[in-house]
């Protein structure tokens, strides 16, 4: 069995002899058995294509159980500590006050014309009259006989309140030459003044006047 491979045998003549008589004999049988053969299969031999079989895709390899080690490892953030700076809570304050100028008073607008606003004209100042005195009236008083017969001259200067009908209500003595000098204007003023009121928008009112009587000696 484990002879040389390269050593060549001699070809048996008694072998060779029965091999093509065996051959002979089974070409002989396929000839003679044809026709049961061909009758035995009448139908038509119907043929199929066998599909090549299928062969799965491979798999995909499975990822590196090591990489995302290494990628965390890769992704690591580096802290650096910052030094601490001191706030402004920290230092110590100081507070200046800075004063505040006063807000401008607001004036409410004027009202706009026809929007529904009643436009009120300024109020105009009243027509002022002061009294005045009547014309043809006596206003010198009676010379006192005692300032006379001494020869005694001077003024008189009183202040009047002046009624709604002309007439002198109160004589007040601003100065004097002597008593008896205002005495004598003042009982002039009271019988014998008249003065046209004084009045306010036309309406007669009471007023003050300042009046000055001369007593002089005629010679």
């Amino acid at each position: 069995m484990y002879a040389d491979r390269h050593q060549r045998t001699k070809p048996n003549p008694v072998s060779l002899t029965a091999a093509i008589g065996i051959n002979a004999v089974l070409v002989a049988a396929l000839l003679f058995s044809s026709p049961e053969i061909a009758e035995q299969f009448d139908t038509p031999f119907v043929g199929y294509d066998v599909p090549e079989p299928v062969v799965p895709p491979p798999e995909p390899p499975k990822p590196d159980e090591t990489k995302p080690a290494e990628s965390a490892a890769r992704d690591t953030m580096v802290v650096v500590p910052i030094p601490t700076v001191p706030t402004a809570s920290d230092l110590p304050l100081e507070t200046t006050t800075i004063p505040q100028p006063l807000p401008p008073i607001a004036l409410p607008p004027p009202p706009e014309p026809g929007l529904g606003a009643t436009i009120v004209p300024p109020t105009p100042a009243p027509v002022l009259v002061d009294a005045a005195p009547v014309r043809g009236v006596d206003f010198q008083p009676e010379y006192p006989p005692s300032e006379r017969r001494d020869g005694t001259e001077g003024n008189v200067t009183v202040r009047v309140l002046i009624g709604t009908d002309g007439r002198v209500r109160t004589v007040e003595k601003i100065r004097a030459a002597s008593d008896a000098f205002f005495q004598a204007t003042r009982r002039q003023a009271l019988a014998r003044w008249r003065f046209t009121p004084a009045t306010r928008d036309g309406v007669p009112y009471d007023s003050w006047r300042t009046m000055t009587v001369r007593f002089v000696l005629e010679g």
